[in-house]
């Protein structure tokens, strides 16, 4: 009987010793801290903010050669972007608008003028052509098309502060190319049509050598008025004297 009990706490002492082997200290993996950045290393933080272009940052999106030399129109403003409603319309150049293209619509630009256009928040830029009027949405300067927004990173943002740099249309020899041009003010929008036609008969009565027009849009019915003489400063008088509740006068370039 002794000898049955040593034998079996042997084998039990044995088979603990066994299992024990097999059951190690699990060990949470804890990487070593990232060294500090040295100063003048280019790593962006808030202290150094003028260094990180040279890490990481956007670079501007280069320009053709054609477009090496100074911009004509400098301006800075909000953005945004216009795609589904507008796809397949015929834009104010006489193109059928692709959100896909990198394109642009802008108030008073010359049609066919090219542009960089420079997210603020995230520095990214894309070149786009003008080939639309707008946008029509007080204090924004540009609509760029969807592939555009994406380009620039505005395409979640939805809005956002933009520097636009803008060349003249290639063929215009003009320096006041910009400035100049054919000029008309839009009014609307209306949501309803008949609001926009009682607009239409007033402005026929009161400017009488000025052609009125009132079109629809995807936001709503328009007004326009192309004055007799389409210069911008007759234009923006035009503008400047119309008052109509619940409705924005725009200063739009036909050209």
């Amino acid at each position: 009987m002794n000898r049955r009990l040593i034998f079996a706490v042997l084998v039990s002492a044995l088979a603990l010793a066994a299992s024990g082997c097999h059951k190690k200290r699990v060990q949470a993996h804890r990487p070593p801290p990232p060294p500090p950045a040295r100063q003048g290393s280019g790593t962006y933080s808030a202290r150094n903010p003028g260094s990180a272009p040279s890490l990481g940052q956007p670079r501007p999106a280069p320009l053709p050669p054609n477009l090496q030399e100074k911009p004509s129109l400098v301006e800075t403003g909000l953005a945004s972007w216009y795609g589904p409603p507008y796809a397949g319309r015929r834009g104010a150049d006489g193109t059928v608008y692709d959100q896909n293209a990198m394109t642009a619509a802008h108030l008073t630009l010359p049609l066919g003028s090219m542009a960089r256009v420079t997210n603020l928040t995230t520095n990214q830029s894309a070149i786009v052509k003008i080939t639309d009027r707008g946008p029509f949405v007080r204090g924004r300067i540009i609509d760029l098309s969807l592939a555009a927004a994406k380009a620039t990173g505005l395409y979640r943002m939805g809005v956002a502060k933009v520097r636009v740099e803008a060349w003249a249309p290639q063929q215009s020899t003009s320096p006041a190319a910009i400035p100049g041009g054919r000029w008309c003010v839009q009014v609307g929008a209306f949501q309803n049509e008949k609001d926009a036609l009682k607009l239409k008969s007033q402005l026929m009565r009161r400017y009488t050598t000025a052609k009125v027009i009132e079109f629809p849009g995807p936001t709503g019915h328009w007004v326009r008025i192309n004055p007799a003489r389409p210069d911008k400063a007759n234009a923006t008088e035009v503008a400047e004297g119309i008052r109509v509740s619940g409705a924005e006068p725009y200063l739009v370039r036909t050209d």
